[in-house]
């Protein structure tokens, strides 16, 4: 389960409006250049943008690099469909592709259909198992999805801050590699690609030589899967005039394999013979947190995208929890507001650590982002139901909308609830491990109903416990709670 950090809403009316009325100005500016970019070469800085909010590990050739999307340009990345959902690690792909859409470019977001069924070697130090077509196909559905939901939310979460822009929302065509690959046989590929690729490059590659170091070593399978991923920028290069990839930072050496093939098998030359830069790369940094563990992992488990997975709550808990080390920099790379802006409020945040003003503003932006205004809302309030409100004041209806699908919230007819043990109730619905931990906490009093502490083991539910006569609150120590509603047979 998720650790839950909570905060005391401190900030003030007048203060929220003139920070809403700040982003409207500022992104209204930025959907100006973006119908600019559209009609006429115009600077738009996409690049000092990104590098600004510390989206950048590296990039090729920059100067040119940062001439080039002077104009329109075509930028794709890729995601591995190893799950059919998206989880918060994959934030950083899609809005570094998301700053590029808002300034006129054109994205393709790909999904690895092909590639997920060899494998990438990068970043990991033994073979990953071979996922079944069945499997990949699957996931790849899904992803379709969640990536076409993630542009749309963030469409909206955009419009929202400036409503009085025109702004036609770009349809996103997300791409899957496999439908290319399954038309190859392995013959067009070696004549045609592989003849372009040398061994002895491949080998030195990092993701390589970390696995030819290791006890288990690497499946030529998942050699080629540097080639495969080279083909993939060179198909969409001479199909779609693709000219950028941007990749985690353990794709370096796979991004610099397609700039190579395409250098190769379609060489740009001017008058006098030279060879002209006509694709880039851009690599993100791999974000870690201070114990070194991957980013978006709580407790082992990856925190999702989809609410069906992990809970809007747990989602905004996620990114209020953020230490006060890193709450800067993740405010510049998962959110649109200004750096100006994001620098202030560090500042004030600075002032006045304890009111996690910064991890507040982080938490309600990205949950908008990703998961909509009312999302937001519904957080704020279990935040409040939970914690904060005096509870001979709570609405059981306010209750159960905030945390509609949270699996916090269970529901019990109230004649079976009323004929157990609140410890018991406790148990069987996963509060407590098992009747004898029950036990243990109820004699520590760290057993409550509505914060007040359970006096025996066998002290059951009164009329007089229900708040709003509907439900009621179990806690079990200091953070972790259920909200018990109650039906009638």
């Amino acid at each position: 389960m998720i650790n839950i950090i909570t905060v005391n809403p401190v900030e003030s009316r007048e203060k929220k409006f003139q920070l809403m009325a700040f982003e409207a100005f500022e992104l209204a500016n930025v959907l100006k250049k973006r119908r600019k970019l559209e009609h006429t070469e115009q600077s738009n800085g996409v690049l000092d943008e990104l590098e600004s909010r510390g989206f950048v590990a590296q990039v090729t050739s920059r100067d040119k690099l940062q001439t080039h999307l002077k104009y329109p340009a075509v930028v794709y990345a890729g995601i591995d469909p190893t799950a059919n959902y998206l989880h918060v690690g994959h934030l950083l792909p899609l809005l570094s592709l998301y700053h590029f859409h808002i300034r006129g470019h054109r994205v393709i977001p790909l999904i690895g259909g092909a590639t997920g069924l060899v494998g990438d070697p990068s970043g990991r130090d033994t073979e990953r198992p071979l996922s079944s077509e069945d499997a990949v196909e699957y996931n790849v559905r899904g992803l379709k999805s969640a990536i076409s939901n993630f542009f749309v939310s963030a469409d909206r979460y955009l419009r929202r801050r400036a409503p009085t822009v025109a702004y036609n929302e770009a349809e996103i065509n997300v791409k899957n590699n496999l439908s290319w690959f399954k038309k190859m046989n392995l013959l067009e590929f070696l004549r045609d690609t592989g003849v372009h690729a040398r061994v002895n490059t491949m080998i030195a590659r990092d993701s390589v030589q970390s696995r030819l170091s290791s006890q288990q070593g690497i499946s030529f399978t998942e050699f080629t899967y540097q080639l495969l991923q080279a083909y993939d920028f060179l198909y969409l290069h001479q199909n779609y005039s693709c000219s950028v990839q941007i990749g985690g930072s353990d794709q370096w050496g796979n991004i610099i394999s397609g700039i190579d093939l395409i250098n190769r098998v379609q060489p740009l030359i001017d008058e006098d013979g030279k060879h002209l830069e006509q694709v880039y790369g851009i690599t993100t940094p791999l974000l870690t947190t201070a114990s070194g563990a991957k980013f978006g992992k709580s407790a082992g488990n990856a925190v999702t995208l989809d609410a069906k997975k992990t809970s809007i709550f747990d989602f905004y808990q996620f990114f209020l929890r953020v230490p006060d080390a890193e709450v800067g920099k993740y405010l510049k790379m998962f959110t649109l507001l200004p750096v100006e802006m994001i620098e202030a409020r560090i500042k004030e945040h600075e002032e006045k650590p304890e009111a996690r003003l910064a991890q507040r503003l982080l938490a309600a932006e990205v949950t908008e982002l990703v998961h909509g205004e009312s999302a937001v809302r519904r957080a704020e309030v279990a935040t409040q139901v939970l914690y904060y409100a005096k509870l001979d004041t709570i609405e059981s209806k306010e209750v159960f909308a905030a945390l509609k699908d949270d699996p916090r919230l269970h529901f019990e007819p109230k004649e079976v609830a009323f004929s157990q043990s609140i410890a018991k109730l406790a148990v069987s619905h996963g509060l407590i491990a098992s009747n004898t931990a029950a036990k243990q906490l109820v004699a520590s009093k760290g057993l409550y109903v509505n914060n007040k502490p359970v006096e025996s083991y066998r002290q059951t539910l009164t009329d007089e416990d229900l708040l709003g006569g509907e439900c009621v609150i179990l806690r079990s120590g200091s953070q972790q709670q259920i909200v018990l509603g109650f039906t009638h047979k």
